[in-house]
Formats: C-alpha cells, sequence, structure tokens
C-alpha cells in the first residue's frame, strides 16, 4: 500500500495540475495494463522454461553451464518485477498472501510451486562439494562462536546472548541453513557464511588474534575449535562449518559486536537487528557510516553504486517503481528487506530451539 501511495503522490508531482493528473490516471492505467499483462506472461513463460531445462539437465546429470543459477535467478526476479509492474497498473490483481511472506503486490500465491522447485533446483546446483565436513549441531555451532566472541569483545552475558542470535540470522540470510555450499550464482562466495578467500583469511587472522583471551573463559570451545582445524587439514576453511562460521563472523561482523547496546536501542526488534548485520555484509561502509551518524535509520544512502548494490541483493529490486528510486533512508531499506523476512523469522524459531535443549 505504502508503495501505490508512493506512486500517486509522484504522479501527482510532476508538473501538471492535481486535477489535470487525476483525470489523467485512469487512461493512462488503461493504457499500460494490456503491455503489463503481457510483459507479465512472457516472464513468467521464461521462468517455467529455465526451471524445466535445469530440472532437465540435473535429472540427466549434464553437466550444468558455468554460474547454472543466474540465469534461473533473473528469470525468477523478472517474474516478481514483471508482477509488480502489472499490480501498479491494476490494483484489483492484487490476490492473497503466501507461504513465502512476499508481499502480494509482488507475487501471485499462485506460483508458490514455481518458486518450490526453484529453491529444489538451487540446493542441488550450489550443493556442498563431496570433501565438506559438515557439523552435528550446525545452528549451536554459530551461536556458540557468536556468544564467544562477544565476550571476547567486552559483552555482558544479556548482549552476547544477542550477538548469538544475529549472528543465527546471518547464517540463513547467506545461506538457508545450509552448511558448507557453493554458490550457482558465484565462483567467489562459499561456504556458510559465503565468504570469499581473502575475507575467510582474514577472519582466519582475526580469530587468531583473540583465541587465547577465550580460552581463558572457554577453554571447551577452544578444544572443539583445535579439533575442527586438525579434522580440516588443508583444506578450504570455507568447506568445514565450524571454521567457515568463524572466519566469516570474525571477518565482517565481530568488530560490530561491540556496538550491539545501541544498535539494540535503536533497533529494538530482532528481526530489524538481523537485517542491520546483513546490510554489513552487503554495503558495509555506508552501513557503518550510518551507524556513526547519531541518526542511523534517517540516515540516506544515494550513490549509485550502493543503490546497485542493493538492487542485486532483492532490495528495491522488483518492478520500475522500486527500482526507479535514486536513494532512500536506512528505514526505507530495512523495509525494502521483505525478501528476507522469512529467513529471519526461521532463524530466530532455530536460535530459540538450541537454548531449549
Amino acid at each position: 500500500m505504502l508503495a501505490l501511495s508512493l506512486a500517486v503522490v509522484l504522479a501527482s508531482a510532476g508538473g501538471v495540475g492535481f486535477i489535470s493528473a487525476a483525470v489523467a490516471q485512469p487512461a493512462a492505467a488503461e493504457n499500460k495494463q494490456p503491455d503489463a499483462l503481457a510483459a507479465y506472461n512472457s516472464a513468467l513463460s521464461r521462468f517455467k522454461s529455465i526451471l524445466r531445462e535445469r530440472r532437465a539437465q540435473i535429472d540427466a546429470k549434464q553437466a550444468l553451464p558455468n554460474l547454472p543459477g543466474q540465469a534461473v535467478y533473473l528469470a525468477r526476479n523478472d517474474v516478481i518485477s514483471s508482477y509488480k509492474d502489472l499490480t501498479d497498473a491494476q490494483p484489483s490483481r492484487i490476490g492473497r498472501s503466501n507461504k513465502f511472506g512476499m508481499p502480494p503486490a509482488y507475487f501471485d500465491a499462485d506460483n508458490e510451486p514455481l518458486i518450490d522447485e526453484y529453491l529444489k533446483v538451487f540446493e542441488v546446483m550450489q550443493a556442498p562439494p563431496a570433501n565438506a565436513q559438515n557439523s552435528a549441531t550446525p545452528i549451536k555451532d554459530v551461536a556458540d562462536l557468536a556468544r564467544a566472541i562477544a565476550r571476547a569483545k567486552g559483552l555482558d552475558a544479556a548482549n552476547a546472548e544477542i550477538a548469538a542470535r544475529i549472528s543465527v540470522g546471518m547464517f540463513y540470510a547467506e545461506t538457508n541453513g545450509y552448511q558448507n555450499i557453493g554458490n550457482a550464482r558465484s565462483n567467489k562466495y562459499k561456504g556458510s557464511y559465503q565468504t570469499g578467500v581473502p575475507e575467510d583469511q582474514s577472519g582466519q587472522r582475526k580469530w587468531a588474534a583473540i583465541k587465547s583471551s577465550i580460552a581463558a573463559f572457554d577453554p571447551q570451545l577452544i578444544a572443539r575449535d583445535d579439533k575442527e582445524e586438525a579434522r580440516a587439514g588443508s583444506m578450504d576453511r570455507r568447506y568445514n562449518h565450524w571454521t567457515g562460521v568463524r572466519n566469516g563472523l570474525m571477518n565482517a561482523h565481530a568488530e560490530l559486536f561491540t556496538q550491539i547496546p545501541g544498535i539494540v536501542k535503536t533497533l529494538p526488534d530482532p528481526i530489524d537487528q538481523m537485517k542491520f548485520f546483513e546490510l554489513i555484509q552487503i554495503v558495509p561502509s555506508p552501513t557503518k557510516s550510518a551507524l556513526r551518524s547519531g541518526n542511523l535509520l534517517a540516515y540516506r544512502i544515494s550513490d549509485p553504486t550502493v543503490m546497485g548494490y542493493l538492487r542485486n541483493n532483492s532490495v528495491f529490486t522488483f518492478g520500475k517503481s522500486d527500482r526507479a528510486r535514486t536513494s532512500a533512508t536506512m528505514r526505507e531499506i530495512m523495509d525494502g528487506m521483505w525478501l528476507f523476512n522469512k529467513k529471519f523469522e526461521t532463524a530466530l524459531s532455530k536460535y530459540e530451539e538450541t537454548k531449549t535443549r
């Protein structure tokens, strides 16, 4: 509804009088409807086609192309975008809610089976390598590592627990809770925290610097760490769940753990807290600048490159009205991260499960 209201406001601010704009809108919308419907039907057809193609290749055990998920991902985005354009032109088409938590203006719930297949295809395309080293307690590992790192950074028990909860959210944001996966859209980012080699190595160095301080209050965790290091041997640390999560946390998030008390004061909603830390993954520099500004939620981002990074990560990605945005406040950006909501809700549930065991 907010997006539709914004579209009306923008339309009436274009230099013509309010009355003439109001008169012109029905005719303009009427003209757009056939084009929008045709674009949506075409996008839906392409999405179905690429899903069938990938499924046939997988079932036939054929070699997949480089970055096999990219075409599938872009086709999915086109379906969501063209449907949003269609509902902007014809709001009466906005239907019922869907199990993925997408706003109904962006997604037709009748297409839920296509997204189910999309997820299954991706699960195969970015399956872990044969030598990947899973953990029997993947969620607990994330929480334990984050909690220990936070305590080493000086946080009290309550705030260290928040760090653990946020870090479980990052695991689901990056991989939907799958361990050691590859990436069907990138040859660079791998593992449970989806890091590149430089990020993984940076995290490993930072871990070495605080390891002794953690040993002083949690020798059991360090014993587990030594065991996982020995188990990993000379392999890529991103494909051992424990070391991949550990290095990912140390590289990107640990330095901000000390600011969790202030972040929680500004963002009391646990899902907003997760969104903020996910933005540290996506656009780290402007997110840190927003935090330093003293007015986090009102901080405005307008750099075209940064807006491009956001769009590449499903924020202001779908539909012409969203993609036309040239700037946004942090509050608007977090509200625009609706595709992450279901992931973070699942993460919260899984984190609570680890606390009750």
